[in-house]
């Protein structure tokens, strides 16, 4: 009905016109507050995926990656995929986005602020670190050993001009985007649907950082803060907030979690997963899969609670070559609950879940089909 229309109703039927303000009365008060922001410190640590020469980046970036590699000199270039690489084969995982993780908590802007805090990781990093429940001593250990390497590379970065370098890449029109997507985000209230489907309390601000660099990831940050790429539509940034703020969706080392990993190590196909995929993916442990797998299923619900749901079926099927089968059996198992309807404490769920059997792998896998919708026997891999 448009404006005119209104009025007119309004004149005519006095009582029916009280009905809007009862139903705005009646809607709760938006929960989430949206801040959307742009980095410099995290567009150069991003950068560092597109300039290891890493398909994955690659795909995205390579031209980029091209202009911009040249211009620093040969052994820095040489040394970014090397730091990759021994990244991944050790507990600290994939570079950029474990890095960008670590040093959020004591303060991202520029690049300068990225060199400051690899030069003095002990005062400025660890106090942050230390509380930071995604990480482990291993990952400080392994960024310490390499620090002098990586403030060498941001220094060559620096030189280089790649603060002029970023702001040609994202253009002109930048804050305007910014501003745009803000408002597009303003009405949908993650929060709310977070809270109310893992019985946590959230704080209601999301720092939705835009970078140039950042895909194909859509990584979580320190507080309630994540990056992405800059040119996502509403729906996928909708989509990212609802999952990244979950992690982690209850305490990894809790006794919900230990017994739900006790029995899942058990199930022949989850843990080959997490062996035989392909670690670029990340995800090599079996506690970060039931952490990342646990977040998706919920994200899972309330991006379709919010209206900018995928297929299920698709998403699992499509991602990440389709290692998610337990993300796709614990959302079956939410669904079977009416979890959107009632809501709870998740971890809880979990604990009463495992103690029922539900995870074991006769209950889980054909509930994990249905939703991927193949066979029970051909989970995965999917070839």
């Amino acid at each position: 009905m448009n404006r005119r229309n209104l009025l007119a109703a309004a004149l005519a039927l006095p009582l029916v016109s009280a009905l809007p303000a009862f139903a705005q009365m009646a809607k709760p008060p938006m929960r989430t507050r949206w801040n959307v922001i742009g980095s410099e410190g995290f567009d150069a640590i991003a950068f560092l995926g597109a300039l290891s020469g890493r398909d994955l980046y690659r795909a995205r970036y390579a031209a980029e990656a091209d202009a911009f590699g040249p211009r620093l000199p040969a052994d820095v270039r040489a040394d970014i995929p090397r730091l990759a690489d021994e990244s991944d084969k050790s507990t600290f995982g994939l570079l950029w986005p474990v890095l960008a993780n670590i040093l959020s908590g004591a303060g991202v802007t520029n690049l300068d602020s990225v060199i400051a805090l690899l030069s003095d990781l002990d005062g400025k990093v660890r106090p942050a670190f230390v509380k930071n429940p995604s990480r482990e001593d291993a990952d400080f250990v392994w960024l310490k050993a390499n620090a002098p390497r990586l403030i060498r590379v941001f220094t060559a970065m620096r030189a280089a001009g790649f603060a002029a370098f970023r702001l040609e890449t994202l253009g002109p029109d930048f804050e305007a985007r910014m501003a745009e997507e803000a408002r597009a985000l303003a009405r949908y209230d993650v929060i709310r649907w977070q809270e109310k489907l893992t019985g946590r309390t959230f704080d209601p601000t999301i720092n939705v950082v835009l970078l140039a660099f950042a895909k194909p990831h859509g990584a979580k940050m320190q507080d309630q803060t994540f990056v992405q790429a800059f040119g996502n539509d509403t729906a996928t940034t909708i989509r990212i907030a609802a999952h990244e703020m979950l992690h982690p969706p209850f305490p990894m080392d809790g006794p919900a979690a230990t017994a739900a990993l006790a029995v899942l190590a058990k199930d022949p196909l989850i843990p080959r997963i997490v062996r035989e995929h392909d670690p670029k993916w990340g995800y090599t442990t079996l506690d970060g899969m039931l952490n990342e797998d646990m977040c998706e299923a919920l994200d899972q619900l309330i991006s379709e609670a919010l209206g900018v749901g995928r297929n299920p079926a698709d998403r699992w099927r499509q991602a990440d070559d389709g290692i998610h089968v337990l993300a796709a059996g614990l959302y079956g198992l939410l669904r079977q609950d009416k979890w959107v309807e009632t809501g709870g404490d998740i971890e809880q769920w979990l604990a009463r879940a495992t103690a029922a059997g539900r995870l074991a792998p006769q209950v889980l896998h054909p509930v994990a089909a249905r939703v991927l919708e193949r066979p029970v026997d051909r989970l995965w891999p999917l070839a």
